[in-house]
């Protein structure tokens, strides 16, 4: 590829497009040998080596920019696999087996809590949402640890495997790609591993809460009150809002270890879509200055995102006579209300922002740019940034 390349930085930028536009899933397709590299029998084999001219190969800036989006670009390419795989080959085990499997090969540390250690731990909403299936629901931690950090930044993902709805089932049409549920999850699992492959100077915690939610004799049903793992109930109005749920046991376990900062990030409402759009995902947080710097940090690594507000007079439409708080609200407005939900379950004095990146995940249309059909990968480079931000003193 020859372009300019007057700085280390326009090759980092040319590679990680290069990397990210080559991007193939073909796992599950019949492939045939073509001169030695496997094509897909009806598509062509996708780019394997690239070239980039006009760089300087030992300058050191040149390299580590180099090194940089093969790291960063080969994790996202993970994440969009985990997304296009199939949930019959992903449920929350084998998600979790993933989680392991990468923390051998970087030097991560991982602890999965299985169905008896949330009942255990109390993590009523987990367990809740991962009641109906017969694939027991997981919270991972995956922990990446640097001697030299002063600062300790979580994130948070949702990671339901498949979302039918629950026993408020999807209408038709509204099921057939929600394998992407958990990309929230897959973005965060990606951007620790990340952290790590770049060394960088910051402790950076991935809890990732994984469930499928089915209905069954088994589920939770509309109406059913939930005790969270914060000790607060939740009285279940649409077992379709469940990946809240999830997410504010997630919150809660994160908080206990008193964080810098907490990102969250959730394919979590239609409603933000209706918004945003397809292509751009919302950013709630309980700081108006953090939020502006997560939006800055999504526009400089090329992520279309967009600062959304929490009015307080939406949160008593959660109001509940039988619990603290519902989890549903007023209609309109309902990606808002959600993130209002979620920051009942952040820790007193934490800073905390919600990525909600349900437009984005997921392209059902054409590929554009270097953005596949299917699974995008969509916030793992804006929590890389972060975390580097974070090591560099210049976030929270």
């Amino acid at each position: 590829i020859a372009l300019p390349l007057a700085e280390a930085a326009d090759a980092g930028a040319v590679g990680e497009g290069a990397l990210l536009g080559a991007y193939s899933f073909d796992t599950y397709k019949e492939t045939a040998q073509t001169n030695g590299a496997a094509k897909s029998r009806n598509g062509k084999a996708p780019v394997a080596d690239v070239v980039l001219l006009g760089g300087k190969p030992r300058d050191r800036a040149y390299k580590a920019a180099i090194e940089r989006a093969t790291a960063v670009s080969e994790e996202l390419n993970r994440a969009r696999d985990l997304i296009n795989t199939p949930p019959n080959d992903l449920n929350p085990a084998a998600f979790a087996a993933v989680a392991q499997d990468a923390a051998k090969a970087h030097g991560l540390k991982v602890q999965v809590l299985d169905e008896k250690a949330l009942a255990k731990g109390g993590y009523g909403g987990i367990l809740g949402v991962g009641s109906g299936s017969a694939s027991a629901p997981r919270l991972v931690k995956v922990s990446y640890t640097s001697p030299k950090a002063k600062k300790h930044l979580a994130l948070v993902g949702k990671g339901i495997t498949y979302d039918s709805g629950g026993i408020s089932l999807k209408p038709a049409g509204h099921n057939e790609t929600m394998k992407c549920d958990m990309s929230g999850a897959a973005a965060v699992f990606a951007a620790v591993v990340a952290a790590a492959r770049l060394g960088l100077e910051v402790n950076v915690t991935g809890w990732l809460a994984l469930a499928e939610n089915m209905p069954s004799g088994s589920a939770t049903r509309p109406g059913d009150v939930l005790r969270m793992f914060s000790g607060k109930t939740v009285e279940v109005l649409n077992t379709d809002a469940e990946g809240r749920l999830v997410l504010a046991d997630a919150l809660w376990a994160a908080s206990q270890e008193k964080p810098d900062a907490i990102v969250d990030v959730a394919t979590l409402t239609g409603a933000m879509m209706l918004a945003l759009g397809s292509r751009t995902f919302g950013i709630m947080a309980n700081d108006d200055a953090f939020r502006t710097a997560v939006h800055e940090a999504a526009e400089e690594v090329g992520e279309e995102a967009w600062p959304m507000p929490l009015p307080e007079h939406l949160r008593k439409g959660m109001d509940s006579p039988v619990a603290d708080i519902a989890n549903m609200g007023e209609r309109m407005g309902g990606g808002l209300v959600a993130g209002l939900f979620l920051r009942e379950f952040v820790g007193e004095g934490i800073t905390w922002a919600h990525l909600d990146i349900a437009g984005p995940a997921f392209n059902e249309q054409g590929p554009f740019g270097y953005t596949p059909k299917g699974g995008t990968g969509s916030a793992v480079r804006t929590l890389v940034r972060l975390a580097e931000l974070t090591a560099a003193g210049d976030l929270g």
